[in-house]
């Protein structure tokens, strides 16, 4: 069992810091990091959440949601500067879990970092083709309809006709692109990222300065839509849960953190670049929300549009100049969007894969460009399978389930770090510990809660699928633990797949008996992918019982 929570120690990982000569290049500064952090923070929810977040869930009280997730991240954001101050070296959450809590603890995090940036990068994908999609529509040019959505989409035509998607291939070009430029080197990805950061920064001040004065008073009229009598539409309820949604859009600031290791003084740099692109960020999100939310009724936001609520909103101003402008904008800052949480999941599994737990592929570092290029080109067509055939509205809930998660383990990680390694240097000390790190556990947690049930659904099947990778590869191959796995390390990880595969079965009961339009195949597949886990995890219990 020791093994199973065995801990790298913090001079260990220094260690492998201060090596990055023989790896990852240090080129990145503090103004490079708050722009990687604006990059993938603004675009992510003020050009596709935010939409749906309001047409749906809180209305144009939608504001208070992005206070409400400021807020909570804002605690999160103090313990990751605390942590990137200390363990300057890539692999964020994952490397903060597993010097605090242990080797299992990191590969759940670590595992679940992918909902975090591979699934993040594929939502934004999709929004980046519905962008697309509005600009050669403007131009007079309809894309095939078929080619532009999931086959779990569908779009009604002038005629009335009713047209499923067969494939998202816009969402599919842009990450192959992005990958490649990613794959090309982190410097060349900083300069293209800073360059476009510029660019989104001019089209959301031109937005909320030009659309201010031709908001409609009445479209926030009530601001706090009264409660349809369902949880989590409108009231606060829906509040609530549109802050758990929008959460995604946060997640920039600890994609930050996985550039440590590639970051001239990490120790200096990496506070401000996290906490300097989520203050900034946080403001811009509030006066924007409010702005989109004056010119357009929630209303406006349903449907298809809601993946792309400003060019909905530019349609209620005189500047239909600026319409293409914005949407051409918002095109090209989604790229960086991408481009940082794809370089986030890359870095996450650089680490892994350095200690072992996955395939050494995912570590190998490109001999001119010092990038893990190989690992690139594999997000590349994992991502794009999400983009191409997952609706937008569910990869983004998934997103920030698993970002909400991530936020908590770091919390947990620093009261953890703060007792027992009390005398480590830390350039950044978080606050008022505990008080501020059990604020952001409670905070994450309330607004987990209010997601939809399907996303629980979906989570503990993607937690349970890595209970699965880490007893067929992880925990064998794991450098800390020398390869070896004990009887008593096997009954632990059961024990845990059990209790995960028991609550997704009472969870998809819940669900499918509460839901308004139950979702059976959902309900089916749940129960199948339960039952054949009861039975691998009862085996693997029943194997191990009783054994030291």
């Amino acid at each position: 069992m020791a093994n199973l929570f065995a801990k790298k120690s913090l001079q260990q990982l220094l260690k492998e810091a201060d090596s990055s000569e023989k790896g990852l290049k240090r080129t990145l500064g503090a103004g490079s990091l708050i722009a990687l952090g604006i990059g993938v923070v603004i675009g992510a929810g003020l050009f596709s959440i935010t939409g749906g977040a309001a047409a749906y869930n809180a209305g144009p009280a939608v504001t208070i949601s992005f206070i409400i997730a400021g807020v909570g991240c804002a605690f999160a954001g103090l313990c990751y500067a605390e942590f990137a101050s200390m363990i300057p070296i890539a692999g964020s959450a994952y490397t903060y879990s597993y010097a605090t809590m242990g080797e299992f603890i990191a590969w759940i995090i670590g595992w679940d970092l992918v909902l975090e940036y591979a699934v993040g990068a594929a939502t934004v994908a999709i929004s980046w083709s519905r962008y697309l999609v509005k600009f050669f529509a403007n131009l007079g040019i309809n894309l095939p309809v078929q080619l532009i959505m999931s086959p779990f989409d569908s779009a009604t035509l002038a005629d009335g006709t009713i047209v499923s998607g067969i494939i998202n291939l816009p969402a599919v070009f842009i990450v192959v692109l992005m990958s490649f430029i990613l794959a090309k080197g982190i410097k060349e990805s900083a300069n293209f990222t800073s360059f476009i950061v510029l660019l989104k920064l001019v089209v959301v001040f031109a937005f909320i300065i030009l659309g201010w004065k031709y908001m409609n008073p009445q479209n926030h009229i009530p601001y706090i839509i009264e409660n349809t009598g369902k949880f989590g539409e409108y009231g606060w309820s829906g509040i609530v849960r549109a802050a758990a949604i929008v959460f995604f859009a946060y997640i920039g600031f600890d994609a930050v953190s996985t550039a440590a290791q590639e970051t001239k003084n990490p120790k200096r740099d990496m506070p401000i670049g996290i906490l300097g692109s989520l203050f900034l960020c946080t403001i811009l999100y509030i006066l924007f929300a409010h702005v989109m939310t004056g010119l357009a009724n929630y209303n406006e936001f349903k449907g298809q549009d809601g993946i792309a609520p400003v060019a909905v909103a530019i349609e209620h101003t005189p500047y239909i100049w600026l319409k293409q402008g914005v949407i051409v904008a918002i095109l090209a800052g989604y790229c960086s969007v991408i481009l940082v949480l794809l370089l986030g999941q890359s870095r996450v599994f650089f680490s892994m894969s350095r200690d072992g737990l996955i395939p050494k592929v995912f570590s190998d570092i490109h001999p001119k460009h010092h990038t893990p290029a190989k690992s690139n080109m594999l997000f590349a067509f994992f991502v794009s399978l999400f983009a191409a055939f997952v609706p937008g509205r569910v990869v983004g809930e998934m997103t920030s389930i698993g970002t909400l998660f991530a936020f908590i383990l770091v919390c947990l990680g620093v009261m953890i770090l703060r007792v027992r390694m009390p005398d480590a240097p830390r350039a950044f000390r978080t606050p008022l510990v505990p008080l501020v790190p059990i604020l952001g556990i409670f905070t994450c947690l309330f607004m987990m809660v209010f997601l939809p049930l399907d996303t629980w659904i979906r989570l503990l099947v993607w937690m349970i699928i890595g209970f699965d990778l880490y007893i067929a590869y992880g925990i064998k191959h794991s450098l800390l633990a020398k390869g070896e796995e004990s009887n008593r390390q096997a009954y632990i990880i059961s024990a845990s797949g059990l209790i995960c595969t028991i609550i997704l079965i009472a969870i998809a009961f819940i669900h499918h008996k509460t839901a308004e339009t139950p979702d059976t195949g959902l309900f089916i597949f749940s129960l199948v992918f339960s039952a054949i886990h009861l039975v691998v995890f009862m085996r693997h219990y029943r194997k191990n019982k009783g054994q030291k």
